[in-house]
């Protein structure tokens, strides 16, 4: 085995895939290009197998990427399938959990918000959601940015006056809220509204999803006139106010083609090695918003290869609309199409516009890719000349690949948290940004805290010894000064871990900006110019981490502050909590009851009586 290894070594990629392509079949597939690590370099699909294998043994037409590639290669595995869709469907599967180097890549590959109507035996809760679609009632999405969907759920509530409180919330309300009173919610919580008429409302809201808007405000305009024409003249100020809300809506978008009914529009644009991929989604006529996608590894493809590669990945874990419309052509449309509408059990159609309205709206986000694609390459440019400046001024041996940046926050030791941004060539990842909760160190020792998260960051990459490379930093920046840093040098020390620079930025004199004292390895901290552009580039990256570190807390204090302490104990459900609240009052109180005033309660036993009492004492 030794010998064969090393005679592997010397022989080329070239050579080894001529002996290997012999034995293969000529049936549909999936093929996985190893190195000498059995790390995968590519995962490619194929209808045979064999054919496609040859056309890497041949020299002629094969680009740069290939070429690299193929020298590199040192093993290659398959799996058969029984056609081209499983092989379309592995592919995929194998490209995720492999990320090959030489595969173009979908880096963001999260799912989309969706604005939720719920049904069940509560009223329907009007809410943000996220994931897979298995919770019962009404979707209307995919929405672009998050900030969209808050606006249009805040617009939606004008409109419909739907709750949004959660359903514990919602059973334990006594007299209605404040969003009842500012006329965003109709209260059915406390029978402000009879149920029927409730049930009217969500109707409205679900014709609204599906596009009726106009029915809607030519219903309500009515409404208004005849409340006004019998001198309701509030009643008619509501109605009014909901139809001014319903117009926002409309208004709000853009674009609004009435040809669109449920459709995606890829745009690609491509400069140099570097490609953005823009997608606009449209559901029920309406403009739902759009998102700048920079895959990896596009520096050898066409903008019809990159489209064919990409649009698969990004439907891999989202629902996918009856028509799909592309900038270029792509090879794979039979394919993604019949594959598409199995999945979907509905006809998929995926179509190049040449001429119309459809046309130009692949015109349309073709610019936004062309500016996408423009602005991004102007921050990777300002991005590299941060992390150059970075290397000259500590002196480091190589431009840094990955920094991490950590800071933490509390109140005198409360609600103690941790948080970690990372920053790279491309700017800021925030799909890598992680929080920690403070666990063992006492709470009002921030050295102590800091040697905590360190450890329980990198213990954690030591333990996956698979873990990519990437992932490991080649500097951490922290937010604090000497102490911190000591802190920090100690965990990474008793870790083994003696290979990553270390910088704490310390506040300077009356924490004036442009007097930060920078603590390494070095004897004496540096003292940079204010002006000096490597300064300004940690002193973002350290309002980010503090920025983030501030908001982890301030979301676990809210959480903890607005949780009720009768979820804590054990036996104590729904019914029961509801019970004692509408005896007591407030959870407060039932923590000073005795243990015959808690068995006074209806369906609370002596048994939880005492388990109650024994919880608070």
């Amino acid at each position: 085995m030794m010998n064969e290894s090393l005679d592997i070594k010397k022989i080329s990629g070239r050579e080894i895939l001529s002996k290997k392509v012999k034995n293969m079949p000529e049936k549909p597939g999936v093929y996985r290009m190893l190195d000498e690590k059995k790390n995968v370099l590519y995962v490619g699909k194929a209808i045979n197998i064999k054919k496609r294998l040859q056309s890497y043994v041949r020299p002629i037409g094969n680009n740069n990427r290939i070429t690299k590639m193929v020298s590199l290669i040192k093993d290659v595995e398959i799996t058969i399938t029984e056609n081209e869709t499983d092989a379309l469907l592995l592919e995929l599967n194998l490209i995720k959990s492999h990320k090959p180097r030489y595969n173009i890549m979908l880096r963001d590959d999260k799912t989309f918000p969706y604005i939720h109507l719920s049904k069940g035996k509560l009223p329907a809760r009007l809410s943000k959601y996220r994931g897979s679609r298995n919770k019962p009632g009404e979707y209307f999405g995919p929405f672009a940015m998050e900030g969209s969907v808050k606006k249009t759920i805040n617009i939606i509530q004008k409109a419909f006056l739907l709750r949004t409180c959660t359903d514990s919330y919602y059973q334990n309300r006594q007299r209605p809220c404040l969003l009842f009173q500012i006329k965003k919610c109709s209260g059915p919580c406390t029978n402000e509204i009879s149920e029927k008429d409730y049930r009217l409302l969500v109707d409205d809201a679900k014709k609204f999803f599906v596009g009726k808007s106009n029915k809607i405000q030519n219903k309500l305009s009515e409404k208004m006139q005849n409340a006004s024409g019998n001198k309701e003249y509030e009643i008619a100020a509501q109605f009014r106010d909901r139809i001014s809300a319903l117009a926002d809506i409309n208004q709000s978008d853009a674009i609004n083609p009435q040809f669109l009914e449920d459709s995606d529009v890829f745009a690609v644009n491509k400069i140099n090695d570097k490609a953005c991929v823009q997608v606009f989604f449209f559901r029920s006529w309406r403009n739902l918003g759009n998102k700048s996608y920079f895959p990896a590894n596009t520096q050898d493809f066409s903008e019809s290869e990159i489209l064919d590669t990409f649009i698969p990945q990004f439907y891999q874990n989202k629902p996918i609309p009856k028509l799909i419309l592309v900038s270029h052509e792509i090879k794979s449309k039979s394919l993604l199409s019949d594959t598409f509408s199995k999945k979907e059990k509905n006809k998929i159609t995926i179509s190049k516009p040449s001429k119309g309205e459809r046309r130009k709206i692949i015109l349309h986000a073709l610019d936004n890719a062309k500016y996408a694609l423009k602005r991004h390459q102007i921050n990777l440019l300002s991005n590299e000349k941060n992390l150059l400046g970075l290397k000259e001024t500590l002196n480091l041996e190589k431009i840094p690949k990955r920094i991490e940046v950590y800071d933490n926050s509390h109140i005198q030791g409360s609600f103690a948290v941790g948080a970690m941004i990372v920053a790279n060539e491309e700017g800021l990842v925030k799909s890598e940004y992680r929080k920690f909760n403070i666990k063992e160190s006492n709470t009002d020792d921030d050295f102590g805290m800091m040697n905590e998260v360190i450890k329980r960051r990198f213990g954690r990459l030591l333990k996956n010894k698979d873990t990519d490379q990437s992932k490991y930093p080649n500097i951490i920046l922290i937010d604090g000064g000497k102490g911190q840093f000591s802190s920090t040098e100690a965990a990474l020390r008793e870790l083994g871990i003696n290979d990553v620079t270390i910088i704490s930025i310390a506040k300077g004199e009356k924490r004036n900006a442009g007097k930060e004292k920078l603590y390494t390895s070095r004897k004496d901290p540096y003292l940079l110019k204010p002006n000096d552009p490597t300064l300004y580039y940690l002193q973002r990256l350290r309002d980010e981490a503090h920025r983030f570190a501030i908001g982890t807390h301030r979301a676990k204090r809210n959480k903890t502050i607005t949780k009720n302490p009768l979820d804590e104990i054990p036996g104590i459900g729904l019914k029961r909590k509801k019970a004692l609240l509408n005896f007591f009052g407030s959870a407060r109180s039932v923590g000073q009851a005795k243990v015959d005033e808690l068995m006074a309660v209806d369906g609370i036993s002596q048994n939880t009586a005492n388990s109650i009492f024994h919880w608070f004492h």
